[in-house]
């Protein structure tokens, strides 16, 4: 019964992703990418972070 709840449960999560991508939300954020709108001190050694602050900067 649990794993018929779990597979429940995920394949809820990923319709409502995939809705979200089809009514043109956009991707889903990474962590980092969520954290971006957060405090300037927070995931500031974040590689993806930095690979966008670069690619900004040229």
């Amino acid at each position: 019964m649990e794993i018929l709840f779990g597979i429940v449960i995920v394949t809820l999560a990923a319709g409502g992703l995939g809705l979200g991508l089809a009514f043109g939300r956009g991707p889903v954020r990474t962590s980092c990418g969520a954290a971006d709108r957060l405090a300037a001190a927070r995931c500031a050694d974040c590689p993806l972070r930095r690979a966008a602050a670069t690619k900004e900067r040229a």
